[in-house]
């Protein structure tokens, strides 16, 4: 595929191997700025998936939206709400379906006092999940954005977004994003993708049927701990996390509670290392929500973004020498840092939380990390020779776990 890309992209239609290639446009570069020429071709007549309505998309920008308009989808047609993925770098930082937000969370987010509707409470909570990684990301709404949902948007450092559809105003809010440079695009949501999938790495071409497994609520009926009750909430929270793992990079974990994804870890070799930076964002996510750190009391003048950065930084404490400084100069008084003892005390009143694995977990010690981060409900595939032991430890904590039966691998 790399050759007829290079070669006869400005030509229009390429034969590899059997398979038919027609441009469809050339991109700014690849994945990098030396990997020239790129470009994205249509397979053997297959029609394009989306269509650009405005802004030049970028190679990895169209590997988010494509991924995360997957997700989105699934979500929503899954659960019967509209859903939301904020994407950086082929993973989810956040998803989320549109559960009315708390007023708690209303200042949390700091989305004053409008009323939002069920996409924009979506949107909110997917970008909310874990802030400082959506920082310059790749949006999916699975419904027709609104207006409302467009003015939120419009505020956030957001690369671009792929729906499919928009309200006209809507639209013109978004075109004037970025200088006129917004992303922006239409999902064609009849689009049936072709059953097998190929890639091409250094010079050999890897097929594979395309991962066409659903995720429904009945999974998580296969109960096999002491503990046997899942709310249905619980069960919502279970199907959301654990969709959006098919469409987050290897090894992966996710937590949820209240339709919101609230940690996201990716990519990591370890299982137990994932489900430790997933719960790092769990907890940074909750301590937002400590008075202390909702009271901080900043200058004035100081900016939506700026508040949320010093709020994190004050919660995890982890500056540099410039991080510092910059963190003490938007106060007129420096506010002291949550000692480990606020911390331990307010994080043990997180409960409810649901978590997914998109793998066994192979040893009991991630449940142990698990419930220290308000694990109450868990799903994964199952079929270690450990579960009984990880069962065992489950069984210790009080922990409601099912067995879904589908590894959901993701590269």
């Amino acid at each position: 595929m790399a050759e007829p890309a290079t070669k006869k992209a400005k030509t229009g239609t390429a034969i590899e191997n059997g398979r038919k290639y027609d441009h469809i446009r050339d991109l700014k570069y690849g994945c990098n700025p030396q990997q020239k020429p790129a470009a994205i071709l249509r397979v053997n007549e297959e029609k394009c998936p989306f269509e650009i309505i405005n802004g030049n998309p970028g190679y990895i920008n169209l590997l988010d939206a494509l991924n995360a308009w997957q997700l989105v989808k699934e979500v929503a047609s899954s659960l019967d709400m509209p859903a939301a993925a904020s994407f950086k770098h082929v993973s989810p930082a956040g998803c989320a379906v549109g559960v009315p937000l708390s007023d708690t969370l209303k200042t949390v987010y700091q989305t004053g006092t409008k009323v939002l509707t069920p996409l924009a409470c979506a949107y909110v909570r997917a970008r909310q999940a874990d802030p400082k990684s959506s920082f310059g990301d790749f949006c999916a709404l699975s419904h027709e954005v609104d207006v409302c949902t467009a003015n939120i948007l419009k505020a956030e450092v957001c690369d671009g977004i792929i729906a499919p559809g928009y309200n006209a105003e809507a639209l013109e809010i978004l075109k004037k994003k970025k200088k006129g440079a917004f992303i922006i695009l239409q999902a064609d949501p009849t689009f049936v993708p072709p059953p097998v999938e190929y890639r091409e790495v250094y010079g050999l071409c890897f097929a594979q049927k395309r991962n066409d497994s659903t995720i429904t609520l009945e999974q998580m009926n296969n109960v096999v701990t002491e503990k046997k009750e899942i709310s249905e909430e619980a069960k919502r929270d279970l199907v959301l996390a654990t969709i959006c793992l098919k469409y987050t990079q290897s090894n992966s974990v996710g937590f949820a509670i209240d339709g919101q994804m609230v940690g996201v870890g990716a990519g990591q070799q370890s299982r137990v290392d994932c489900v430790k930076l997933a719960g790092g964002k769990v907890e940074t996510w909750w301590l937002r929500q400590h008075p202390k750190v909702m009271g901080l009391k900043f200058k004035d003048g100081v900016k939506r973004v700026a508040r949320l950065n010093c709020r994190v930084q004050y919660i995890e404490g982890d500056f540099t020498k410039h991080s510092k400084a910059n963190f003490e100069n938007q106060f007129d008084n420096v506010p002291e840092l949550l000692t480990q003892q606020e911390k331990t005390e307010w994080l043990a009143k997180l409960k409810n939380v649901s978590l997914a694995s998109d793998a066994f977990f192979p040893f009991p010690d991630n449940i142990d990390h698990a419930s220290v981060r308000g694990v109450t409900y868990i799903s994964q595939p199952g079929g270690s020779v450990q579960d009984p032991i990880v069962t065992k430890a489950c069984n210790e904590y009080g922990i409601t776990m099912c067995f879904t039966g589908t590894r959901l691998f993701h590269h």
